[in-house]
């Protein structure tokens, strides 16, 4: 079937214009408010503790996208509505601890729930209108890159989140903002030509993994905001002759956009990172806690560790083996297989802030020395319903040891307890804004559906305003 033969564009518009929130599922809802907690958590410490936080402020600054009323989170002063969704969702995936989806292999709250909540704002719609807008998004991401056949579209060399997310921003806006499905149509039709990322950031460790996203979260508002204005975009959108899955993909699937539409909830499928790093990954990191608890494993005694991973994500992660042996900085260690479980090793954990701890480390180093990555006929076959990993580790004393981890922490199969969540979101927003916002902020996500948006930004806002204005 060639990408023309099934109608996508107008289902998609229809669909995101049509949703209510009775529509929803219960269990929906609910799961909805828990990737919005994680979002926001994650946001609220990037604005005060990564590296390309301050350059990225003052940029905005400089452009004068400082000047309004919608927030950022972690932020007290007002920003355009453009800028605080760039912001955001930059923000938002600048730590990549941010949830993800298998199958469409992306991260699908860091551009949506920007675009939703500044579309809120702008509108003075409520918290149940962004939350509607958000499952929106939500659908139309992970449905246009499974469409995509994400493997493919990474062999180009795009950022599926990225790219999809632009369209999935456009639809959430749309959605909050009441467009109708003819307008949300060209809203899809003016975030064609705003749909853009690129892997090229895996050479350097460069930043642009993460302005990108919130580039996406932007395009997607302003191309709702243009199409509530009238302005024409182009179509059909998805399915055109030049259109997403012509231009993005080599043999797209387009019936996969609208399969089950309104039925079949993709949202329900998002799974919640445990650890700080590429998804691609994270079983690896499992297996090796799982074999450092059952032989009460030092580091001194592992002579190798041996990982087996699918072919996109040993390319995601596992090579060059060179180069991810010796990470240089965070963004480095996030697409770095032998950084995490390196650090699994060492610390029977992975968080945040084992990247300040373990970079350059040299204890470190010599583990990253004896991981080797390689191709498993057994995660290939899992792919992509989940980034699955064989781990074997070998000890100076003679034991050999093998776990095959198909599903990891926090996909659906295998997702997180309420006080995981919790204890992820509060660690990463604690240090920021206090104990009490934190219950605060918890309380307005989690009660959005029947109260403001105003008040989850109100709570995300330190107490204190930051004299520097950059980060810490």
């Amino acid at each position: 079937m060639t990408p023309a033969a099934t109608d996508v564009t107008m289902p998609l518009a229809r669909f995101a214009a049509d949703l209510r929130l009775d529509a929803i599922p219960a269990e929906v809802r609910e799961r909805a408010k828990l990737l919005i907690l994680d979002t926001v958590g994650i946001a609220v410490r990037a604005r005060h503790d990564t590296d390309s936080t301050p350059p990225m402020l003052e940029a905005a600054r400089a452009l004068g996208l400082d000047h309004g009323t919608a927030r950022v989170f972690g932020e007290r002063d007002g920003w355009s509505p453009a800028g605080a969704a760039l912001l955001n969702g930059a923000l938002a995936h600048s730590l990549d601890f941010d949830d993800t989806h298998a199958p469409a292999s992306l991260h699908p709250s860091a551009p949506v729930v920007p675009a939703a909540l500044a579309a809120a704002e702008m509108a003075g719609k409520s918290g149940a209108d962004a939350l509607v807008g958000v499952v929106a998004g939500y659908e139309v991401i992970c449905r246009i890159s499974r469409a995509l056949i994400p493997s493919e579209h990474y062999d180009l060399g795009f950022h599926p989140t990225a790219t999809c997310g632009a369209f999935a921003a456009a639809a959430a806006a749309s959605r909050v903002l009441g467009l109708d499905a003819a307008q949300t149509a060209d809203a899809f039709g003016i975030a064609l030509s705003e749909a853009a990322g690129s892997l090229q950031f895996l050479a350097n460790g460069a930043w642009t993994k993460r302005f990108q996203v919130g580039h996406s979260a932007m395009a997607g508002l302003m191309a709702a905001v243009f199409a509530s204005k009238g302005y024409r975009g182009a179509a059909p959108a998805f399915e055109g002759r030049y259109g997403f899955f012509h231009a993005y993909a080599r043999n797209a699937v387009p019936e996969r956009a609208v399969e089950g539409l309104g039925q079949a909830w993709e949202t329900a499928g998002i799974a919640v990172k445990p650890y700080p790093a590429c998804r691609a990954m994270h079983a690896a990191v499992d297996g090796v806690i799982q074999l450092r608890a059952r032989h009460n494993l030092v580091e001194e005694r592992v002579r190798a560790i041996r990982i087996g991973l699918a072919d996109t994500a040993l390319r995601l992660v596992g090579l060059p083996q060179e180069q991810k042996r010796v990470p240089q900085n965070v963004v480095d260690g996030q697409f770095s297989c032998h950084f995490g479980v390196g650090v699994a090793l060492r610390e029977g954990r992975f968080g945040w802030d084992d990247y300040a701890t373990h970079i350059g480390d040299p204890r470190t180093s010599a583990i990253l020395a004896k991981v080797e990555v390689g191709h498993d006929a057994a995660a290939e076959a899992e792919y992509p319903r989940q980034f699955s990993a064989a781990v074997e580790i070998e000890t100076t004393d003679g034991v050999r040891d093998r776990v095959f981890v198909p599903i990891p922490k926090g996909e659906p199969e295998n997702f997180q307890t309420a006080e995981e969540l919790r204890a992820k979101y509060a660690a990463l927003v604690l240090p920021v804004i206090g104990a009490a916002q934190e219950a605060r902020l918890f309380q307005a996500i989690m009660g959005m559906d029947r109260g403001s948006v105003a008040a989850i930004f109100d709570a995300a806002a330190p107490n204190v305003p930051d004299p520097t204005r950059k980060s810490a």
